[in-house]
């Protein structure tokens, strides 16, 4: 068994590595999102937003840079 200090420095000697999707090539990436999307789709468990849902994600959207900064959201004016 390593005692901390050699443990430490085994992990400082190795350089970190992208792994898993970060590793990956950004199309091949979307490919694989895309087959998740349309296999969720065909399976009938994705979500699709309404009319309404889109409505309400988009002002809480717009909503938020304001919180960050402390202001308050335009129409609370």
């Amino acid at each position: 068994m390593q005692t901390n200090e050699s443990q430490k420095q085994a992990t400082e000697a190795k350089p970190r590595r992208p792994r898993g999707f970060a590793a990956m090539d950004r199309k091949r990436v979307s490919e694989i999102a895309s087959k998740g999307g349309k296999a969720a789709h065909a399976a009938g468990t994705a979500h699709e937003f309404s009319s309404d849902e889109a409505r309400e994600a988009g002002r809480k959207g717009g909503m938020a840079p304001h919180v960050r900064r402390g202001a308050p959201p335009k129409d609370s004016e």
